[in-house]
């Protein structure tokens, strides 16, 4: 959306965010933030202090994405705990929008945003600090009482790798006129190696990962966790090796992760230190079933790259260039993930 598009959608919805925004002062401006593949997200400047906008993309969508209304609900939930998510002010649904599609409105968080994992910004000591923060946020998390936060019904009970491995298998099919073979044997892998007890379930993000925290701009702590639309109930295991799994992805390639670097060197913790560290805030002695965590991680992980490819062919990508690069990172995550099930990539 270039800067024309931008005041055009501000003046479509300057009368809405005028009646359910309070405090809000017009003229209101819409810048949006680079990078970002899902909901398109501005900053909203108007004569007070800056807000933010989250929408659903335009155009036709998958079923079950873009769900900003889960986004919205579950963060209203989250203001009173110790999980640190940015300030909820208006929610707007489909049937109510000048848009036509769903947007929310929510406070700016003034903080730090780092996009390498390796945080080449920080000291080594700091560096360290940062991923400490990052385990013992994760769970406190996973920690929390659903019930307690009115999300009793934000997932289904149980069945959460199987209903998660049916719902990516279907996205990812319609996303591809003829599905690559690696895709299916992981597919096919993961139905055959299901979990027989995924524990009492707990909020899980779906998405949680470096570049989707903001961090305070004088410590290292995390001042808002953003990006909470795979977000539900399932079982802790989901989360924290999505984020070990995105770890492992190589350093370069644009793929953002740290293969390849030596972690100690960089005053990085090893996946082992990390994992300790998350263990021992939650008093936990151990994850069973990680490998099949990290091969689902993987596998989900293509799912969703190849819906981004699927809307860029289509001419709905949020950012067209970067989705083309994910078409190339789809490949490696299929080796990768194949080689931890014991049936490498030929």
């Amino acid at each position: 959306m270039g800067a024309g598009a931008e005041i055009s959608t501000a003046e479509r919805l300057a009368p809405w965010l005028a009646a359910h925004v309070p405090g809000l002062v017009p003229p209101v401006r819409l810048c949006k933030f680079p990078g970002g593949q899902s909901n398109p997200t501005y900053r909203l400047d108007h004569g007070g202090a800056p807000l933010v906008l989250r929408m659903k993309p335009p155009g036709p969508l998958l079923p079950s994405a873009h769900q900003v209304e889960r986004e919205y609900r579950v963060m209203a939930a989250l203001a009173q705990t110790s999980v640190r998510v940015p300030g909820m002010v208006a929610l707007c649904a489909d049937d109510a929008s000048p848009l036509g599609r769903a947007f929310f409105v929510m406070a700016h968080l003034d903080g730090r945003l780092f996009w390498d994992p390796a945080l080449p910004e920080l000291a080594p000591a700091d560096r360290a600090a940062l991923y400490t923060a990052m385990a013992e946020t994760l769970a406190d998390l996973h920690s929390l009482d659903p019930a307690a936060l009115g999300l009793a019904d934000f997932g289904r009970p149980g069945g959460y790798f199987a209903r998660q491995c049916n719902r990516w298998a279907r996205q990812y099919r319609a996303s591809v006129a003829s599905p690559d073979p690696k895709i299916e044997r992981l597919i096919g892998w993961l139905a055959s190696h299901l979990p027989d007890d995924e524990g009492p379930p707990a909020l899980v993000h779906g998405d949680y990962r470096l570049d989707n925290m903001i961090f305070a701009p004088d410590a290292l702590r995390v001042l808002g966790l953003l990006d909470w639309e795979l977000s539900t109930l399932g079982p802790p295991l989901a989360d924290i090796a999505y984020q070990c799994m995105q770890l492992r992805l190589p350093h370069d390639a644009g793929m953002r992760g740290l293969g390849g670097l030596d972690r100690a060197a960089l005053g990085l913790p090893s996946e082992d230190d990390y994992l300790a560290a998350y263990c021992a805030r939650r008093g936990l002695s151990g994850l069973p079933h990680f490998t099949f965590g990290l091969v689902f991680a993987f596998f989900r992980l293509a799912a969703i790259l190849q819906g981004v490819v699927h809307r860029a062919e289509t001419g709905n990508a949020s950012n067209p260039d970067t989705a083309r690069a994910y078409g190339r990172a789809i490949p490696i995550l299929a080796d990768m993930a194949l080689d931890l099930t014991g049936d490498p990539p030929t």
